[in-house]
């Protein structure tokens, strides 16, 4: 079975259309310390540029990714351009000051102001509010003075199109969609082929018309070099019985002649609850294989398969 990525679909109810894939710029911010590569900025500025040339429409950034290092990079690219295409959906986050940790309203409206600066625009179709389980509580998110409050009157504003919550744990992203004030989730590394964990969000945000973003497919490098070449998954010590899950996966994949990234990238873009799977990108290069995984014919008899050797839910993140 074949996966076309490229069609559009709807986000969720935010009248905005997007393709399968979106296209994640955090390698673009060169954080070797993470990634294990440096990215100059001339091949950055390339790679928006191809990014903005298609075939997917939609790309996801932050404000602390390089510490702004990827806006910048990517508002570089729209000056040449004139400004974001037609047609192309840019979201970025609002994130804590990285020094001090505040996430208070006030830091909101300064973290998207400089997100605005370093893109040269003054609008966004989405913003998310990021990873807020690092640096307050559910109640203090939600305060009168709090970060979702501030986002809320930003689009109220007419600054931000859309607001979503991006981050880890599905409980707390159950807590945030429930409030009614986001109209996207996104999460990352915990609905791959290792990890089921989000599946309950999943159904959660489906149920209430919420767009479902599914970010890091690849669980960080895991489930596209194999636990061999990279045996971190999310970026974090993994068990050797996930790591002899994903050698045996991989094998399975081999043996039906797909490669175990296409079929990492496929389970995720194959299922109705995703809206949109964020891949990273570090070149064009990148661009173009991720297309031709997407569109690469998995025999149907793979997937029970993989299904069968996904490793326990105790070895979840959650």
């Amino acid at each position: 079975m074949t996966v076309h990525s490229a069609g559009l679909r709807p986000l969720g109810t935010t009248g905005l259309e997007v393709t399968g894939v979106c296209l994640g710029t955090s390698p673009l911010a060169s954080m070797p310390q993470l990634y294990g590569y440096a990215v100059g900025a001339d091949q950055a500025q390339a790679t928006v540029a191809a990014a903005l040339a298609g075939p997917f429409n939609f790309i996801d950034t932050s404000n602390n990714y390089g510490g702004g290092r990827a806006e910048r990079r990517i508002g570089a690219a729209l000056a040449t351009m004139g400004g974001l295409p037609a047609g192309v959906v840019l979201a970025t986050k609002a994130d804590a000051d990285p020094g001090s940790g505040d996430f208070s309203g006030a830091r909101v409206r300064r973290s998207v102001a400089e997100s605005l600066d370093r893109l040269g625009l003054d609008h966004v179709p989405l913003m998310y509010l990021h990873d807020p389980e690092h640096h307050l509580t559910f109640a203090e998110a939600m305060a009168p003075d709090g970060p979702v409050r501030a986002l809320a009157a930003l689009r109220d504003a007419g600054v931000l199109g859309h607001l979503g919550i991006a981050a880890g744990p599905v409980r707390l992203l159950s807590q945030f969609i429930a409030t009614g004030e986001f109209e996207v989730v996104l999460s990352h590394n915990r609905f791959t082929l290792a990890d089921r964990s989000a599946e309950p969000l999943m159904d959660d945000a489906a149920e209430r018309g919420i767009a479902y973003v599914n970010a890091a497919p690849y669980g960080g490098g895991m489930l596209a070099k194999g636990p061999d070449a990279q045996p971190r998954y999310a970026y974090r010590e993994t068990p050797e019985s996930v790591r002899e899950a994903v050698r045996t996966m991989a094998r399975a994949c081999a043996a039906a002649g797909v490669p175990l990234e296409a079929a990492a990238l496929q389970f995720s873009l194959r299922d109705p609850r995703v809206t949109s799977t964020v891949v990273g990108i570090s070149d064009p290069a990148r661009i173009t294989r991720t297309a031709a995984l997407a569109a690469l014919d998995i025999p149907d008899s793979l997937w029970p398969e993989l299904r069968a050797l996904t490793p326990p839910a105790s070895a979840w993140l959650g």
